[in-house]
């Protein structure tokens, strides 16, 4: 399962903000957020996401 996900679960805990967040790292890639409206957030994220989960996140995040 990836660990990048669309929503998240009910009552699951945040301690950021999305504004606070400039950069994610995995394995596959740094996606730079900063400046990035919603969607070019979702689209860095995706490319960085494990390949296998790459398809079913983007039918579900950007349609």
């Amino acid at each position: 399962m990836s660990r990048i996900v669309p929503t998240l679960a009910a009552r699951s805990g945040v301690v950021t903000t999305r504004a606070q967040v400039d950069f994610v790292v995995t394995e596959f890639g740094v996606a730079k957020l900063k400046g990035l409206s919603l969607r070019e957030r979702a689209e860095v994220l995706i490319s960085i996401a494990h390949p296998d989960f790459r398809d079913g996140l983007i039918s579900k995040c950007i349609g």
